[in-house]
């Protein structure tokens, strides 16, 4: 799930202010959007261009993403890879691998995408591999199972970035009105919170990001 906290006219306003997505994204998006019910679950414009900016700032060697969907973000963090950079990134649903191969060999990013389909949990250990920058936006009800598990493959000074922290504003309800992936949310964040080993942030953009920067 991705929504957005903003009022309609902010969102708009801000939308004016970000780089054209690339044709292979609007695309991408297009048939998202026109084929997929779940088409919420698709990063964007807005989220997209920070993802790729942050790539970009990181400039990672190796980037692991949890949750592929129909490859949009792969796209975005995949452009600032350094050369002979790869990004991993993990899908459960196999439905989704081919729109997303589709746009990734669009975007000419065949070579430096690896795409696995299956078990995150079971993949993300078979992967003997350092990451400088792991996005996790797949099942709310794993997150804090996702960070233990990448939490050392991070380098000191490598990042952490979770979609979802906000869920659509459940957070702040009590926990009897929170929803069951809410509930498990709101114990990630707080696990975050309480974990000496990263310095973090909660970004209000779209549904939250919690940006982690894990410490030496």
């Amino acid at each position: 799930m991705t929504t957005s906290l903003l009022s309609k006219p902010i969102e708009e306003y801000v939308a004016g202010f970000i780089s054209e997505e690339s044709p292979v994204l609007a695309a991408l998006n297009r048939e998202t959007n026109l084929k997929r019910g779940d088409a919420i679950m698709l990063s964007g414009h807005l989220q997209g261009a920070l993802l790729q900016v942050l790539s970009y700032m990181v400039r990672p060697q190796c980037v692991l993403e949890i949750g592929t969907f129909t490859g949009y973000s792969a796209i975005c963090l995949a452009q600032g890879l350094q050369q002979g950079g790869k990004l991993h990134t993990i899908e459960i649903d196999e439905e989704l691998h081919d729109i997303a191969a589709k746009y990734i060999s669009e975007a000419g990013l065949t070579e430096k995408i690896i795409l696995h389909t299956g078990v995150a949990a079971e993949i993300i250990q078979s992967l003997d591999e350092k990451f400088d920058l792991v996005f996790i936006d797949a099942d709310k009800l794993n997150y804090e199972l996702y960070f233990d598990l990448v939490i050392d493959k991070v380098p000191a000074g490598g990042f952490i970035i979770a979609d979802n922290v906000l869920y659509d504003g459940e957070v702040v309800l009590p926990e009897s009105e929170q929803s069951k992936n809410a509930r498990a949310i709101s114990r990630f964040n707080k696990k975050v919170k309480t974990d000496s080993r990263v310095e973090h942030m909660l970004l209000p953009v779209r549904d939250g990001l919690m940006i982690m920067r894990k410490l030496g």
